[in-house]
Parts: structure tokens; C-alpha cells; sequence
């Protein structure tokens, strides 16, 4: 018999550093527990619910080291948002294969699974939540394993475009991920390094849209610099709490998920864009593109600190569920990243916003305070030569 039964599952969207999370947590189990037996859920609560499982005792350490290193979620992921009935359901699953603990890694809605969970098995296992998301959003943390990832492809992105609009001048537009949190559209900014290096406007959530002074913004950027390079959050919202999407497309034409949410930047608001644009701006070359899913497990732009923090995540982890359960915080002491346990309630179903002191008061850029968080996270990367334009 083992001496342990840990579970392990990943949930939402999956990112370039999520997989080592995965490996660190399955690393130290059988560090700590030799004879415990591991096993991996397919798709989430979903592979629980149905009995469908990976046992890491037949997964050799090498492929284990190289799906840490790997994007994407080894294990399959899900988008299921689990009721007290599902959650049951779920509880039945883990007793079934008689679990001592189940580390679940994902967002926020993660966190919720494991808090109801957690209340309904009257302590009779551990819960354990361990943080991604490329949103940045988690309560708690100071930054979220997947984000820096995310956020070098986002900052890279509008680096090279920026000196692509300076040799033939004109207005872009990117929309980046981020239906409630601007921190991922805020990266954009990170590797800007004189006054006129794109991108001059940044539009987040966590600030009314309106289109008017959007169209002003980009006239003034046009004149000042010759070009104008834009990053939009998809879910930027206009005064009234609606998303831009509402606004700018005709109800008949917007889509929704099987949530019911508003599907943002898949949707038409680059036709919007590029519509508004059109009318207001006639003439101008225009560009609008959407980032869409490519940042947050781009291959190509995993970093490494991103990477060796979603390791430690996984293996503390482990040591939240010998203390009982629940949440994994990455929290920053003195410039350094430190794993803390904080209770499930205090991450599950909440939304960090990005602060609004990273805005400049009466300006759509980045404010000091903002620079310098995203210089502790995203130190410069590469040497821009100064173009001669």
C-alpha cells in the first residue's frame, strides 16, 4: 500500500512555465514520500470526476525534467467552472482512490474549486491551490508564475513593432489578453527607453475607454512623433462598466463562451478598431492586431526566473499540503520572490487589478511606479541599436 496518494491537476489556460509546476510538485513528493503513489488528472476536475489519470510511477525523471520545460498543460486542461454538485462529484473521485491530497494549479477560479473542496470534506484530505495565470490577477502575489513569460513576449512584441512603425510611420493598435487585469497590456511599456519609443498609449480595464479621447490621444501622439503604437487591453470597458466590445459592436454580433462571457478580442473589436480608425483617421495607414493566444506558452520566450519560480511553486506546494492546505502566494521581500501559504478564501473568486498608480494620472502611459515594477520583473533584454528615424 502507498504511504501517500497525492493528485495533481491544471486548470484554465495554459502557460509557457505551468509544466514545471507540475514537475516540482511531482519532484518532491517523491522526495519526501518514496512509496507515495502520484497521479495526474486529464483536463482538470474533469479527469477526476471521471476516473481518467496518469500514474507518475511509470514516467521516467528525464521527460519528466523535459514537460517541466515544455509549454502548454502536460496534463489537458478545462474551462469547467465546478458548482457544489460538480464539486461532489469531484470528492467522490479523490476517495475513490483513496487521495490524501490534491494540489490543483491554476488562477482564481482554481482557487474557488479547491475552497469548496476543502469545506465540503471536513478536513479529511488537503487542498492545495499553487498560482498561474499570464494575467497577473491572483490576490496575494505579487506576481504570478506564467507572467513574465507572457510578459517578455508582450514587451519584445511591441519593441520590434515599434521599430518596424518608425520605418514606415503609421498607427497600430495590438490587443492584448486580459479581461480584467491591464498588467499584461502594461508590459508592452517595459523595454521603452527613450521618451518617443513606442508604445506612446496604453489602454487597461482598470481605466474608462472612451473612443472620443482615444482618437484625440492618437491625433496628439501622431503629431508629436509621426507615428502612434498602441496596446489595448480586450477587456477594456467604457464608462459605464461595459466591455468595448458592447460599445463598438452590434449586439447581434458579439460572441459569447459557454459562460456566457463576451468573447473579447476573437470577437470584432480589431474591425471595430480598425472601423473607428477609418472614419475618424481617413487616410492614415493603420494596423490593428490581436496577440491573442500566442504569448502565454510562446516557446520561444520562456524565462528562465518565470520557469525556476514555477518549480519552487510546485515544491511548496507539496509542503502546503503537509500544513493542511491551501494557497501558494509568490510575494516579494526586499526584491526577492518568496513563497508564502495564505488561506483559499483569500485567493478564490477575487481579481487583482493592476494598481492605479502604474498610470500616469492624465496620460495613458506607464507612471515611475509602474516602470519600476516591471523593471524588477523584465530587465532588458536586448540592445536596441537607435534607428536614424
Amino acid at each position: 500500500m502507498p504511504e501517500k496518494t497525492f493528485v495533481i491537476a491544471q486548470g484554465g489556460g495554459p502557460t509557457a512555465v505551468i509544466n514545471q509546476t507540475l514537475a516540482g510538485a511531482v519532484a518532491e513528493i517523491e522526495r519526501r514520500y518514496p512509496n507515495a503513489r502520484i497521479l495526474g488528472a486529464r483536463h482538470g476536475v474533469r479527469g477526476i470526476r471521471d476516473g481518467d489519470y496518469v500514474d507518475f510511477s511509470d514516467i521516467p525523471p528525464e521527460r519528466m525534467r523535459a514537460i517541466g520545460a515544455t509549454p502548454g498543460a502536460a496534463l489537458g486542461s478545462t474551462r469547467d467552472k465546478p458548482d457544489a454538485a460538480y464539486c461532489e462529484l469531484v470528492l467522490n473521485g479523490l476517495r475513490k482512490v483513496d487521495a490524501n491530497a490534491f494540489i490543483y494549479i491554476g488562477g482564481n477560479d482554481t482557487a474557488g474549486t479547491q475552497q469548496i473542496l476543502a469545506e465540503a470534506s471536513g478536513g479529511s484530505m488537503a487542498f492545495v491551490h499553487a498560482p498561474k495565470t499570464i494575467d497577473n490577477d491572483l490576490v496575494e502575489n505579487d506576481h504570478t508564475p506564467g507572467f513574465i513569460s507572457a510578459a517578455e513576449f508582450v514587451a519584445g512584441a511591441f519593441q520590434s513593432v515599434d521599430l518596424d512603425f518608425r520605418a514606415l510611420p503609421g498607427i497600430y493598435i495590438g490587443i492584448v489578453m486580459g479581461r480584467h487585469a491591464g498588467f499584461l497590456t502594461a508590459a508592452a511599456a517595459a523595454w521603452r527607453d527613450e521618451e518617443d519609443d513606442g508604445p506612446h498609449l496604453i489602454y487597461v480595464p482598470e481605466r474608462a475607454f472612451s473612443e472620443d479621447r482615444f482618437i484625440d490621444d492618437v491625433k496628439a501622439t501622431l503629431s508629436r512623433h509621426g507615428r502612434c503604437v498602441v496596446a489595448v487591453s480586450e477587456g477594456v470597458s467604457t464608462a459605464d462598466g461595459r466591455a468595448l466590445v458592447e460599445s463598438l459592436v452590434p449586439p447581434e454580433r458579439i460572441e459569447r463562451d459557454q459562460h456566457g462571457n463576451i468573447k473579447l478580442s476573437g470577437s470584432d473589436l480589431p474591425m471595430a478598431f480598425e472601423r473607428a480608425l477609418s472614419e475618424k483617421l481617413p487616410g492614415k495607414r493603420a494596423r490593428v492586431d490581436v496577440l491573442g493566444y500566442l504569448p502565454r506558452g510562446y516557446i520561444g520566450a520562456i524565462n528562465q526566473t518565470d520557469a525556476s519560480e514555477a518549480y519552487e511553486a510546485g515544491i511548496f506546494a507539496v509542503d502546503t499540503a503537509e500544513r493542511g492546505g491551501g494557497s501558494v502566494a509568490l510575494q516579494e521581500e526586499g526584491g526577492k520572490t518568496v513563497m508564502r501559504r495564505v488561506e483559499l478564501s483569500a485567493v478564490a473568486g477575487k481579481t487583482r487589478h493592476m494598481p492605479k498608480t502604474f498610470l500616469m494620472g492624465d496620460e495613458n502611459r506607464l507612471s515611475p511606479d509602474g516602470s519600476a515594477y516591471f523593471n524588477r520583473l523584465l530587465p532588458r533584454k536586448y540592445a536596441i541599436g537607435r534607428p536614424f528615424v
